[in-house]
């Protein structure tokens, strides 16, 4: 049931943004020292966290020119929704860690500039909160598999109601990787988790860890027909990493695959994301849609993915950051910068359209799986 009362998006104000990475250090003064290194962190060394960016820089596109491009068109369909741009606010828990108004605010943020959410089953506002400031404008739901079947049909109950598009499957999180900010900090993860509170523990201060308990570790293929059979919604894998795995579950149903390794917060020592996506684009085959995400920083970064067989490309921190900053109208200025750096790489390129940059000429030396 979606909630009628009139959201409350918080202290609002516009931001400028020179790059997404330059957010950083200016939350970093506005979030809490635990909030901001939960948000902040990857496990281990951190070197999965960091090569997701880094290894876009091993793969290089070839411009184009006299292609008579003069005002290129980012806009683009995913699995019936209509985008601005091919961009995706990647789901997040707890947003109100970076600002009061939460995932409303990522919501109201993304809606006015015409981009894709997904919301995470940890998130600090309901589905129906997030849904109602949705209010029809593309939206997924992220869902970490419960151990309780009921609470599990509870959640998909709710997303459908919501007007959910997807049901997105995260796969490779059946535990939380080793975060050693959280341990130095004495962090555990505060504030309402409403999606959990008053159903399943109701523990209060649970920390990442804790959360995972919720959880079920004993993922199969099977779940997939499960989960599409009781909500009648999409379901896509993510946390896709390997070929194999991209084609087992597309024979197993699903919808469409998400490459991601969590932005470096899971299996530290991993490949970047982008380093992967090549072979598993392959494998696909265009059989179903892809999501990437793991490391975008830049619109060149959202080119070389979507060059490389993705098709909507999602971003997880700078968003964070971007609503710590200005509530929804920092979420809406992070979009529309890197919507600018798109449109400024598509014309660099000679890309009219969408379509257009699939057929990007990538050259590397990156062979993954070969």
């Amino acid at each position: 049931m979606i909630i009628k009362n009139k959201p409350d998006f918080g202290k609002i104000q516009k931001i400028d943004v020179l790059n997404l990475k330059s957010l950083e250090k200016r939350a970093q003064k506005v979030i809490g020292k635990g909030e901001f290194g939960y948000i902040e962190e990857g496990s281990d060394d951190e070197y999965t966290k960091q090569h997701n960016t880094t290894a876009f820089t091993e793969f290089h596109m070839v411009p184009r020119v006299l292609q008579d491009i003069e005002q290129p068109d980012q806009s683009t369909n995913f699995m019936g929704a209509k985008l601005e741009s091919p961009l995706l606010a990647a789901p997040i828990a707890g947003n109100t860690l970076a600002h009061e108004s939460g995932e409303i605010g990522l919501a109201k943020g993304t809606k006015e500039a015409g981009i894709m959410m997904a919301q995470s089953t940890f998130a600090s506002k309901t589905i129906a909160e997030t849904a109602a400031v949705s209010d029809g404008s593309p939206y997924m739901f992220q869902l970490y598999m419960p151990k309780d079947w009921d609470y599990c049909k509870y959640l998909l109950d709710e997303a459908r109601q919501g007007g959910a598009q997807a049901i997105i499957l995260t796969a490779d999180s059946t535990l939380g990787g080793y975060r050693e900010a959280d341990i130095i900090n004495q962090y555990h993860l505060k504030g309402k988790i409403a999606n959990l509170d008053g159903y399943n523990t109701g523990k209060k201060g649970v920390g990442a860890g804790g959360l995972f308990a919720e959880s079920m570790q004993k993922l199969n293929l099977d779940l997939i027909n499960k989960l599409a059979e009781y909500s009648h919604l999409p379901i896509i894998i993510k946390g896709i990493q390997h070929p194999a795995d991209a084609d087992a579950a597309i024979k197993a149903g699903a919808a469409a695959i998400y490459v991601s390794n969590h932005g470096g917060r899971q299996l530290d020592g991993a490949p970047a994301s982008i380093e992967v996506l090549p072979a598993i684009a392959s494998v696909v085959n265009h059989r179903v849609p892809i999501i990437f995400d793991s490391g975008v920083q830049r619109g060149t970064h959202v080119l070389k993915a979507l060059a490389l067989g993705a098709d909507l490309v999602g971003v997880g921190r700078p968003f964070s950051y971007g609503l710590a900053l200005g509530g929804w109208k920092g979420v809406k200025a992070v979009a529309d910068h890197l919507k600018m750096e798109i449109n400024i790489a598509m014309q660099l390129t000679g890309c009219q359209t969408i379509a257009d940059v699939k057929k990007i000429q990538i050259n590397s030396n990156t062979h993954i799986f070969n």
